[in-house]
C-alpha cells in the first residue's frame, strides 16, 4: 500500500553552508516531507495510536536538522531522513526536500536545495 502522510513548508532556522557567514549568522530552510506508510488501520479505527503523529515527525525531523552544522543540504536533508526511519517503525519511506531560498548564489533564483529519498528496503 502507498499512502502518504505529508508535511509541507516546516521553516527552520540552521546555520548549514560551506560559506563562513553561513555557519555564523545561519539562515532560513524549509522543508518538505512525504512518508509513505500504510494507513489502512488508522482509516478504520481513527486511533492516533494506529498512525504517526505529525507533530513527533515535525520534532524529530527538527531535532536532526539542527543537531550539527552541515556543510551540505544533501548531509542535513540525510539526518533527517534517517531520523524519521529509525524513530517510526511504521514509515516504509521518506522523501525530504530542503529548500535554501538564500543561498549564497551570484543569480536571481527562485530556490534551490535537495530532494533526497530513503526507504527501509534501500
Amino acid at each position: 500500500m502507498n499512502d502518504t502522510i505529508f508535511i509541507k513548508g516546516l521553516v527552520i532556522h540552521a546555520r548549514h553552508g560551506v560559506m563562513e557567514h553561513e555557519t555564523e549568522v545561519g539562515q532560513r530552510f524549509v522543508i518538505d516531507l512525504e512518508l509513505t506508510a500504510d494507513l489502512a488501520e488508522s482509516s478504520r479505527t481513527d486511533r492516533l495510536a494506529d498512525t504517526v503523529s505529525y507533530s513527533n515527525v515535525v520534532a524529530s525531523a527538527t531535532a536532526a536538522f539542527k543537531d550539527a552544522n552541515y556543510r551540505l543540504l544533501e548531509r542535513a536533508a540525510g539526518a533527517v531522513a534517517d531520523a524519521v526511519l529509525t524513530a517510526f517503525p511504521r514509515i516504509d519511506a521518506v522523501k525530504v526536500t530542503v529548500h535554501k531560498p538564500h543561498a549564497p548564489i551570484a543569480a536571481i533564483f527562485d530556490d534551490v536545495g535537495v530532494i533526497l529519498s530513503r526507504s527501509r528496503r534501500s
